[in-house]
């Protein structure tokens, strides 16, 4: 039980780290201001996009390292 709760707790860190690189950043210079600008004006399916769904990925994903952490807490204080 303890190695399969391990294994996931890896895989939940990994993909933090991975889903975190892939999304990208709030502030990308003076070009990045005046796009994002516009697509805060125009952009009617905001939660479509991209970085929505990383967003919404991201929190999957730190919920479960969130739990597997406590969980693996928990098993090694019961010892």
């Amino acid at each position: 039980m303890q190695i399969a709760i391990n294994i996931l707790h890896i895989v939940f860190a990994v993909s933090i780290i991975i889903i975190v690189l892939l999304q990208s950043g709030k502030q990308a210079g003076l070009s990045g201001s005046i796009a994002g600008g516009a697509e805060t004006f125009f952009g009617k399916n905001k939660g479509r996009t991209i970085d929505a769904l990383l967003s919404r990925y991201t929190a999957f994903a730190a919920i479960g390292f969130l739990v597997t952490s406590v969980v693996l807490q928990l098993i090694l204080n019961s010892r």
